[in-house]
């Protein structure tokens, strides 16, 4: 096979000529990682035949391959070349899978999962990709504000990035009531300043803020068809959280 006969390439003068080197083992497969342990058992990989072994990974790993279970490699049709998604680490991590993302790519905090289990749960073939799939139980222990009494939408992405849950952003304007323009923007601080009831975001008040007093109101709107002291009645009347009527008082009172 071509090896010097210079022994000091190789060997030191150490008795049994162990432990010994084989620097040009480079010039045809590097030895790094978990393969630089091996080094000094040469026919733990040649197994006596030094001039046509192999430099594939599955003729050597073709047991880690069929052994895997998290996740099953041959279930799912993996690729038996181990440097698709492993380096020479011993332990075989951290792994990489470019292919996930032809299923669901993963970025933001979902980069930082190493535990396919963690997601998948045994479950390769259909698991799902729908935020909920795997957020349910964040989406239902939320307090400020409750998602699920405010029947907030369960695809987190309508709000959230996928790399922090805070700071988000809700279209409160478009979907409901301008609070960050018009003569709200800056006028609260929490969202229980106007949702008063923990238990139910669908409800707010106007009146805590505004601190109206009941007989002015009812006198200024003396006349105003459908008139009432509360907060939904507010809102019919200035959804945009304007001062200015949208309707004309005098249209309203009676002759």
């Amino acid at each position: 096979i071509g090896i010097p006969i210079s022994c000091i390439d190789c060997h030191t003068t150490e008795p049994g000529w162990q432990p010994a080197t084989f620097p040009i083992h480079n010039n045809y497969y590097p030895l790094t990682g978990g393969h630089s342990i091996v080094a000094n058992d040469c026919a733990g990989c040649h197994n006596g035949n030094y001039n046509t072994t192999s430099s594939n990974c599955s003729d050597c790993h073709t047991d880690n391959y069929n052994q895997t279970s998290n996740p099953n490699h041959n279930s799912l049709n993996l690729s038996n070349d181990c440097a698709s998604c492993h380096t020479t680490n011993p332990g075989w991590n951290p792994a990489l899978f470019p292919d996930h993302n032809s299923y669901y790519v993963l970025q933001g905090a979902h980069i930082g999962i190493n535990d396919c289990d963690q997601c998948h749960n045994t479950n390769y073939n259909s698991t799902p990709n729908t935020c909920e799939g795997c957020h349910i139980g964040d989406y239902n222990q939320t307090n400020n504000p409750p998602h699920a009494s405010a029947q907030f939408p369960t695809d987190c992405e309508t709000c959230h990035n996928q790399s922090v849950w805070v700071p988000s952003t809700f279209n409160h304007d478009a979907q409901y009531f301008p609070i960050y323009s018009g003569n709200h923007n800056g006028e609260w601080n929490t969202c229980s300043d106007c949702h008063t009831n923990p238990a139910n975001y669908a409800q707010f008040s106007c009146i805590d803020c505004h601190e109206h007093n009941q007989s002015s109101m009812n006198s200024e709107h003396q006349g105003v068809s459908g008139y009432t002291y509360n907060s939904i009645a507010c809102f019919n009347c200035h959804p945009n959280g304007n001062s200015n009527k949208k309707f004309n008082r005098q249209e309203f009172r009676q002759n």
